[in-house]
């Protein structure tokens, strides 16, 4: 007989901007299913809206408590969910990259992300790339 994992389950808030477009969603991995949205992959509405910043999430061990809590956040009024988010994070930072096993963003990221394999990350020489 296996025995039993234990698994945790995460409600979260992405954001468009400070008080901005609010999404509200449940998963049992946090950071794979951030990054999906932020590729665009995570749901027809973020995408449409912009919403990729995490504002706030909470972790649960029993699934059934985190989609309760899910559902009822989705029927509380706007104010009070810009509430829950600005009692731990009033600046809306994006908790992404504080996430464990993210990788920190680089200062250039701009430079970074355009970077082309095969070339140093400060070239400007305009290569293909080879896929």
């Amino acid at each position: 007989m296996r025995a039993l994992q234990s698994c945790s389950y995460w409600v979260y808030i992405l954001a468009s901007r400070p008080r901005g477009t609010l999404y509200i969603g449940i998963t049992n991995g946090l950071t794979r299913r951030v990054e999906e949205h932020s590729r665009g992959v995570g749901s027809g509405f973020t995408r449409k809206y912009g919403v990729h910043r995490l504002v706030w999430f909470e972790e649960f061990g029993d699934v059934r408590q985190a989609i309760q809590r899910e559902k009822t956040m989705k029927e509380w009024p706007r104010a009070w969910k810009i509430n829950l988010i600005e009692r731990t994070n009033p600046h809306w930072i994006d908790l992404f990259p504080s996430l464990p096993g993210v990788r920190p963003i680089p200062a250039n990221w701009y430079t970074a992300a355009r970077w082309i394999p095969g070339t140093s990350p400060g070239m400007t020489t305009k290569r293909r790339r080879p896929w």
